[in-house]
Formats: structure tokens, sequence, C-alpha cells
């Protein structure tokens, strides 16, 4: 062989490999847009599951208007009277606590032994004991 087929060959060599470059570019773009498509929905998938939320969304509408019509709501009146007896009750809890507070800070400052240790002997539960607080009205 001479030196210009040599050369024709190798040109021919290069602009095939750039033509297989190419080529395999295009199939990894080609199969990563296929492994997307593989990984969505298919049409008829699609429309089975519009036709499963429209009947959910159908479902919750109709749950809400039955609870809009409902007659059993409570009544303006019927929730002050709640409030008002929730203040009560906090008031007096508030009251019974700092009673009871005073009558053990008394007895306590005759005793040898500490808070604590008078309150496992007795048996008091106190409110903290449990992270329990007095809500605020």
């Amino acid at each position: 062989m001479s030196e210009s087929d040599l050369k024709g060959l190798d040109n021919e060599i290069s602009e095939l490999s750039c033509k297989v470059q190419t080529l395999q570019q295009n199939c990894r773009h080609m199969e990563s847009e296929l492994k997307e498509l593989k990984g969505s929905m298919t049409t008829p998938e699609m429309v089975k599951e519009i036709e499963e939320l429209k009947k959910d969304c159908a479902n919750y509408t109709e749950k809400l208007e039955r609870i809009k019509s409902a007659a059993n709501h409570v009544s303006p009146e019927e929730k002050e009277k709640v409030y008002n007896e929730k203040k009560l009750y906090c008031k007096e809890w508030r009251r019974r606590k700092r009673m009871a507070t005073e009558l053990l800070d008394a007895i306590l400052e005759g005793y040898p032994k500490s808070k604590k240790q008078f309150f496992e002997e007795v048996g008091i539960e106190t409110d903290e004991d449990f992270n329990v607080t007095v809500p605020s009205v």
C-alpha cells in the first residue's frame, strides 16, 4: 500500500470513529429517555388514576356538604358556656393548688427531711411530676 492509501484509510478511520462516537452518544441519550418513559405512567394508567382521583374528590365534596348541612352545630351560647366553665375550673385549680402548696409549706417548716422525701413518704403527686400545667385562660 502506498502512503496516500494509508492516509486515506486513516482519515476514513477517524471519520468512522467520530461517527461511532456520535451514534454512541445518541444511543445513550435514547436509552436514558427510554428509561424515563418506562418509569412514567402509561395513558391507560393515567386515565385510571384520574378516575380514582375524581371519585375521591366527589366523596370528599359530598362529605363536606354533609358536614356543612348538619344541624348539630354548637351554638354560640353553648360555646360561651363551655369556655366559661373552663375558665371557672382553671381558676378553681389554681386556687386549690395554691392552698395545698401553702399548707404543705407550713407542714414542711417543722419537718426535718426534704420536701421531696416528705412527698414520697406521704404519697403526694404534683402537677410537675407529670409535666402538667394549668391552662391559661
